[in-house]
């Protein structure tokens, strides 16, 4: 399964002290000469100290039970160069999409063209209601053809793996590129079309191959080179530019 994680927005626990109702002070981190605000949360289940950007610009900061917060502000402090990276990357994305905006269509970037009704990427002419929200109405269409074509293009790879699928479904994940499950339900993220067409038939046989190894064992690994030669060229480009297509 391919896991990437994405911001969470936390609110902030509130104390409660002789009837009184107070939030805690705001904590923060420098990162590169700026302070920037920090939400810390416990969780029992955390192997790991883990720090995300929400949408807000401030950092929302899991700490194991029993770590120290101590330890946890200098972990974040250590990802300075992630932070500011993940910033920018949000920061663009709130730009709206004009002509010239280049979006991931195929395994390429492409200069989309907007004009009075319709926004234009590749061949795709796209119906625009509004132009404050070509974003929304090109990413629908994208959605559209996704749905389309992936459970199309999953099932052919299942069948020359020599494996049987209940079920697929592509939904809008937010964190992942690819599910299995125990019923041998295959969900896919409709942003696999945005990706290169190896890419995209590695994720899909990444996910086939859970149906006879729910692990990521070194059998598991041995299915997946038996059947995409090239995974190791895919997982790069994922980690490469993986990050831009997610949410």
């Amino acid at each position: 399964m391919l896991i990437y994680y994405c911001a969470v927005q936390l609110r902030l626990p509130r104390l409660r002290l002789s009837g009184v109702t107070r939030t805690p002070a705001p904590r923060y981190v420098e990162i590169h000469g700026t302070n920037v605000p920090v939400t810390v949360t416990r969780h029992r289940l955390a192997r790991r100290y883990v720090v995300r950007v929400a949408e807000d610009g401030g950092l929302r900061l899991t700490v194991p039970r029993g770590a120290s917060l101590a330890g946890g502000f200098a972990f974040a402090e250590r990802q300075a160069e992630w932070i500011t990276r993940e910033m920018e990357r949000q920061r663009l994305r709130r730009i709206p999409w004009v002509t010239g905006t280049r979006a991931w269509f195929r395994g390429e970037q492409m200069a989309l063209r907007v004009s009075g009704s319709s926004a234009t990427i590749g061949s795709e002419i796209i119906k625009v209601d509004d132009q404050r929200n070509v974003r929304t109405a090109v990413e629908k269409r994208l959605r559209a053809m996704a749905a389309r074509e992936l459970p199309e293009r999953c099932r052919e790879l299942a069948d020359q793996a020599g494996v049987k699928v209940a079920r697929v479904s592509v939904r809008n994940q937010r964190s992942r590129w690819g599910a299995c499950s125990s019923r041998r339900v295959i969900t896919l993220n409709w942003r696999l079309i945005q990706m290169p067409a190896t890419v995209r038939d590695y994720v899909i046989f990444h996910e086939l191959m859970h149906i006879r190894h729910p692990n990521h064992s070194r059998r598991f690994w041995r299915e997946v080179e038996g059947v995409c030669a090239w995974w190791k060229e895919a997982e790069r480009w994922l980690r490469v530019y993986g990050r831009e297509l997610l949410p």
